[in-house]
Formats: C-alpha cells, structure tokens, sequence
C-alpha cells in the first residue's frame, strides 16, 4: 500500500466485492497488521459507512446491506481495466456506442493523470458488430434470466412467437444469444437477442433445468459446431500438402486447424467441421493442391464434391 488512503479505498472495494471477510484475510491483502485493519474499519465508520464487525473465533468484517459507496470507488487496476472495456464497448454487439464513448469521458475526467496516460497508450480502434442489439431488449432478457421467468417474445421479422425458460445470455463474435429451453419444442434452443421483440412479462417461474455438460458457453459452442456432446466438431480430417501450400494458407486457417511440419517439403493441416461435405469443401476452398490423409469419410465426401464440380461445369 502507498499509504493509508491508498489502503482504505482498497479496503473499501473488498467489502463492496465479498461482504464477508475475516479480520486475518483483510490483513493479509492489505500487507497490515489486523490492529490497523480494526483502525481502518474505525475510520470508515467515522466517515458514514456502515461496517459490521462479525462474531466468531477469528472474527471479521461485512459491510451492511444498503450502504452507499461514492462513485469510482476502484483502484489503479480496476479504473484502467474499466476504461479499456468501455474503450472496446462498441465491438461487444451491444448497441452502445455512444453511450460507452461518454461514460469513457466521464471516467477519464476524474482519474489521475498517471491513470490518464496508461489509457490514452491504448489506441485501440475498435470495428463494430455487422449487427447491433438493443440494450433495452439485452437487459430485459437478462432481467428475465435473472428472475427465473418464462419469457415470451417474436423472433425474427415475422415476429413469430416463443415461450421459453431462459437460462443464460451469452456473447460470441460480436452478437448476443439467449440459451433456453423452448416450450413449445421441448429443448435447448439458441436465439439471437437481436432478433428478439419481448412480450408482455409472464411472470410465471420455473426451476432452471442443468445445461448439458454443466457449462452454457460450451454447450453453446459446441452447437454452432453441430457437436451434440462437447465443443468439439463432429467432423475432423486431415490432409498433406506441400509446406509452401500450407505457410501460403496459414493466415486463412481457423483457430483450431493444426498444422504439422512433415518435412521441408510436406506439412499435415488439420480441421474440423460440422460435416464431411463441409469439410471436404473448406479444403476445397483454400484453392491449393492436397492429399487426403483420413479418414475415409472425408476422402469420400472429397470424390463426391469432385463430380459435382465437374458435373457443374459441363457444357
């Protein structure tokens, strides 16, 4: 700690983050003995906030429910971490560009010019979604997560109504998607926050069901991928091309290829998809000469997309 002020905002922020914490705990953190931590807490309630002391063998700290914190009440890493999310906020898929933009502002006025610098050295010069949600749907969505309420909307431009237990709000690549259980289907379904036009509250709660796997962003993930079980793609094959080929490709590969070094001249790259036609036409797609390697399936769906080409082709 760089001194006592210093030492009671980090203080104060632990509180607000775990309203219960040991006296020996809050000294540990703080690198004080417990008697200044008991002197600290002395002081903040001197200063109007509402710490309570706990009972037990080891004692300890909570800070009362209702007690009112004042504004950018962060330390040096969490302003900075702050500033930076709302610096890269358009890119979130959330419609809020020009609100993160002012928040941003409003941030950076206050904060020490030390602080001030460390943000303004990230140029970050984000590119927004192609499509944007609504942040007044986004948190009426995540109100009826929160709320464990059956949740009806319109989807899509038709409107088309659902009925759904709504279990998790989940980003990826820049859009938001609502994992449910859909009534009328009878299983887990994705929908997309931006194409979602809530109904009137039904009020009605349910008891959330587990999500396969235990995790929604996995199970997420692994739908978009056409996995039923784990995130992992149902298809994976492999191939052999010369190692210039595959250095020519490997700015286009997804995350997840692998590329395997064979020789100086040949290299392994392989990929997944949710099918072998799509696979065999990914591979297709890079537009260099290859060898299938495995399995079978993948070489038979390459022969068949042969023929098809060739078929189109034909005068």
């Amino acid at each position: 700690m760089s001194g006592p002020s210093s030492r009671m905002l980090t203080l104060l922020s632990l509180l607000q983050v775990h309203r219960d914490w040991p006296g020996d705990e809050l000294a540990g953190r703080l690198e004080v003995s417990p008697r200044t931590v008991r002197r600290d807490v002395d002081r903040l309630r001197e200063f109007g906030y509402r710490v309570e002391a706990l009972r037990g063998p080891a004692g300890g700290y909570r800070l009362a429910a209702g007690s009112d914190l004042p504004p950018l009440l962060f330390d040096d890493d969490q302003a900075v971490a702050i500033a930076l999310a709302l610096a890269v906020a358009p890119a979130s898929g959330a419609d809020i560009a020009e609100s993160a933009a002012r928040a941003l502002a409003t941030v950076r006025q206050v904060m020490p010019a030390r602080l001030r610098s460390r943000v303004d050295a990230v140029q970050a010069v984000t590119a927004t979604s192609r499509t944007t949600t609504d942040p007044d749907v986004l948190v009426a969505v995540s109100e009826v997560v929160h709320l464990r309420e059956v949740f009806r909307f319109g989807y899509g431009e038709n409107e088309t109504p659902h009925r759904v237990e709504p279990h998790a709000v989940i980003a990826r690549n820049g859009r938001w998607y609502l994992l449910d259980w859909d009534l009328d289907r009878d299983d887990w379904s994705t929908h997309r926050i931006d194409r979602i036009t809530p109904r009137m509250r039904t009020r009605v709660p349910f008891t959330p069901r587990p999500v396969p796997g235990g995790d929604p962003v996995a199970f997420v993930s692994a739908r978009f991928k056409g996995s039923a079980r784990a995130d992992v793609w149902p298809c994976v094959g492999s191939v052999t091309m010369t190692a210039a080929d595959a250095r020519t490709i490997g700015p286009y590969l997804p995350e997840d290829a692998v590329v395997e070094p064979l020789s100086d001249e040949r290299s392994r790259v392989a990929l997944g998809s949710w099918s072998w036609p799509g696979l065999a036409g990914a591979f297709a797609a890079f537009a260099v000469d290859f060898v299938v390697e495995g399995p079978e399936d993948l070489a038979c769906s390459v022969r068949a997309l042969s023929a098809r080409l060739s078929a189109s082709a034909a005068d």
